[in-house]
């Protein structure tokens, strides 16, 4: 199946993303991830990517699309993937589902991430990341066992400046502004599920397994001729 999650900034996405690939043995794809390997391995479109990241400015739509599409080319991906963190915009999306047209595929489920402000702000402004190894802890609900020191190397523990308050806030604004018509566009599709991400990790995960079988199974149906 091919699957899209989303969800603001802290809905869980990734962490769901990484449980349900397991599950179901398809890829997590994080287009957050892709940009920087590119980056980082100085491939052409990854030069091109670190022009406008280094200007402070959104990479365009189809420099993302085509790194996503030689990702999902891949043999890996023959039985489908789980993208995460594109389409952020209504052009993004229609982009991508002509990228996947051409492929001869189309996307199956958008499991949209609902999710309160308040949890959000909770998830984010309580991460911590050790300057050393890069371990991820919470104030919260993975604290360290020495406050602000990490306990796989004894790196000190900081905050990232996009992990503030102030600036949680402000992504948290810009999303809902970008991601309106979007989420409108799936809905008319008929293929976005709404997901309470408010709740326990495990039920999250939960909801999302059942989502995916009585989907495969309603068209199993349809192929069968039966519905």
């Amino acid at each position: 199946m091919r699957i899209v999650f989303l969800g603001p900034p802290g809905a869980g996405k990734g962490t769901q993303a990484e449980t349900v690939s397991k599950e179901k043995n398809v890829p997590h794809i994080s287009s957050g991830n892709l940009l920087r390997e590119a980056v980082e391995t100085g491939a052409e479109k990854g030069i091109k990517a670190q022009y406008f990241i280094e200007k402070g400015m959104l990479v365009p739509d189809e420099l993302v699309v085509d790194i996503i599409r030689e990702r999902i080319l891949k043999n890996d991906c023959s039985n489908g993937f789980i993208l995460d963190g594109f389409p952020r915009t209504l052009s993004q999306a229609k982009v991508l589902d002509e990228m996947l047209k051409k492929l001869g595929n189309k996307l199956d489920l958008v499991f949209y991430f609902a999710v309160s402000k308040e949890s959000v702000v909770l998830r984010l402004s309580g991460r911590r990341i050790c300057g050393v190894c890069g371990a991820n802890y919470h104030i919260k609900f993975v604290p360290p066992v020495k406050d602000g020191v990490c306990d796989k190397c004894g790196g000190e523990l900081y905050q990232r400046t996009d992990d503030k308050l102030d600036t949680v806030m402000e992504r948290m604004r810009v999303y809902h502004e970008q991601t309106e018509d979007l989420i409108e566009y799936y809905k008319k599709n008929g293929i976005l599920k709404e997901i309470n991400s408010d709740t326990k990790i495990e039920t999250i995960t939960k909801n999302i397994l059942d989502t995916i079988k009585c989907d495969s199974q309603k068209m199993s149906l349809i192929n069968l001729g039966v519905v």
